[in-house]
């Protein structure tokens, strides 16, 4: 290397140690076309037909905005709950909200795991569920817990049919989680909600 260009570089070294090239700052505002169409299915190596997996996926994504929708029905009566049975209730409606949180992520991933595309936002879920929107109002205990309960036999309808039709596709996994996981938490609920609607006076026996 000559004299002169020995210099040149030593000069760039040194411009470039007051003036970084890469300085570190977040790339914002960027887009770009969506890297997977929802509706459609990336095939993956699991032993399931495309057909398959895109008919497994479709009732999942049904059985994921109804249950998102069903875990902000009980956060919402949480907060809203009121009377004697309050403390009881509102930790009740809280644990379940907890239980239907875990499903719904457990749900997502199945779909994923399918090579689907899972609904997320909640504009996309209110255009899809099937569960009828409550007031905005607070409501009286016996309603919000006939509500919760509406909700769940919804679900758990459409469930155990999207199971049964999931084990005859031979799809073992979403037939696994639908009846272990969704089906099973939902009928427990189901038992712990209804008994507060059973009339069963406290102070005297029959």
């Amino acid at each position: 290397m000559s004299r002169k260009s020995e210099n040149r570089a030593v000069a760039t070294a040194a411009q470039g140690a007051t003036h970084p090239v890469h300085e570190s700052h977040a790339l914002l505002g960027q887009r770009s076309q969506e890297i997977q169409k929802y509706g459609s299915i990336t095939h993956l190596p699991i032993g399931l037909s495309e057909e398959a997996c895109r008919n497994s996926v479709e009732a999942l994504n049904q059985i994921l905005v109804d249950t998102i929708t069903l875990r902000d029905l009980y956060k919402k009566h949480h907060w809203q709950v009121s009377g004697v049975t309050f403390y009881q209730l509102h930790l009740l409606f809280d644990k379940h909200y907890d239980e239907q949180v875990e499903l719904v992520d457990q749900i997502a991933e199945r779909i994923q795991s399918l090579g689907g595309v899972s609904l997320a936002m909640a504009h996309d879920v209110a255009e899809m569920t099937r569960i009828p929107r409550p007031p905005r109002d607070r409501e009286e205990v016996a309603v919000q817990i006939s509500r919760l309960l509406e909700a769940h036999q919804a679900i758990l309808e459409f469930t155990r049919d999207a199971a049964t039709r999931a084990a005859e596709r031979g799809d073992d996994g979403t037939n696994d989680l639908l009846v272990s996981d969704v089906i099973r938490k939902g009928e427990k609920q189901v038992w712990f909600l209804s008994e507060h609607l059973m009339h069963t006076p406290l102070a005297r026996a029959r």
